[in-house]
């Protein structure tokens, strides 16, 4: 059973509220309506949205309501106190504790291989067309990301995180999550590493936009490295990257990562004024007759 997981329990701190429900289509549509969309229609037929227990009725009312005749959609809580023993919530921790975690949330409802995507990102519809036909290739040991030229992830109203892939022979060798990503003065983009100095990150880099493709073994092995991250001391703030997971295990030889192409177009909102053309973009979309208007009746 073709599954796709849907991070949707971020904040929208940058972008100043729940952007996951945030309307973009013609007829209202969230960018997560045409997500679904696009899954559907490349045969996955399970849908799963971890969100926060405190939006839960707001969501299921004003998305998964929408799709429910068509797939099956199932829900998991990302919770702070969701923790391996003998850990605990340290005192005054409100943020997240990062993707590896959130997508842990669903670990007790996957049993088939799956995608991981987040709800504020449009991916397009090759994009997922292009990763259902590679979940015929997963096995324990394999899996895959779709990758997008940095340049094409950049927003112009303030900076973001991305993850940097070394890419050789269509496989990924390394990823490296970098953060507060943006342009400097002179149009160089730069970056800060996980070494935490800031130096350019290349515009023509592939970066993960958070679009996996992972065989169901992956939680087993996605637990064992957060609970490694929670050992070393990086609980307190710290948050636990998928890139950083998957970095890891590639350097242990335990998984193969296949970097998947397509010319599908990205584009995601961060801050507000990224709203306006993600509205245009998708208005394109759908006059150029890729989506239908509505896109749900």
């Amino acid at each position: 059973m073709p599954t796709l997981i849907v991070l949707a329990a971020g904040m929208g701190s940058r972008y100043g509220g729940l952007k996951q429900l945030d309307p973009m289509g013609p007829a209202g549509e969230t960018v997560l309506d045409y997500s679904v969309f696009d899954a559907i229609r490349a045969g996955f037929d399970r849908v799963i949205f971890v969100i926060r227990e405190d939006f839960a009725q707001a969501f299921r009312e004003g998305v998964g309501a929408r799709f429910a005749d068509r797939v099956r959609v199932d829900y998991a809580f990302q919770r702070l106190d969701d923790l391996p023993e003998p850990y605990v919530q340290p005192a005054g921790r409100t943020k997240p504790w990062g993707t590896s975690h959130a997508i842990l949330a669903a670990r007790h409802l996957v049993d088939s291989p799956f995608a991981v995507v987040n709800a504020d990102d449009f991916y397009g519809r090759d994009a997922y067309a292009r990763a259902a036909d590679f979940m015929g290739e997963i096995s324990a040991d394999r899996c895959g990301l779709v990758a997008y030229p940095l340049r094409n992830t950049l927003s112009d109203h303030g900076q973001v995180n991305r993850g940097v892939c070394e890419v050789a022979g269509g496989v990924l060798k390394s990823v490296e999550e970098v953060v507060r990503i943006g342009r400097e003065e002179n149009g160089t983009v730069t970056g800060e590493w996980l070494d935490g100095t800031r130096r350019e990150v290349f515009s023509d880099a592939p970066v993960s936009m958070n679009f996996w493709v992972f065989p169901s073994e992956f939680m087993t092995a996605l637990e064992l490295e957060f609970f490694k991250f929670l050992a070393a001391g990086m609980g307190v703030t710290g948050e636990c990257y998928i890139p950083t997971v998957v970095d890891s295990l590639i350097r242990q030889g335990k998984t193969t990562c296949h970097v998947i192409e397509t010319d599908a177009s990205w584009f995601g909102v961060t801050y507000p004024e990224d709203k306006q053309p993600v509205v245009e973009a998708i208005r394109a979309l759908v006059a150029a007759g890729d989506y239908p208007d509505p896109l749900v009746g």
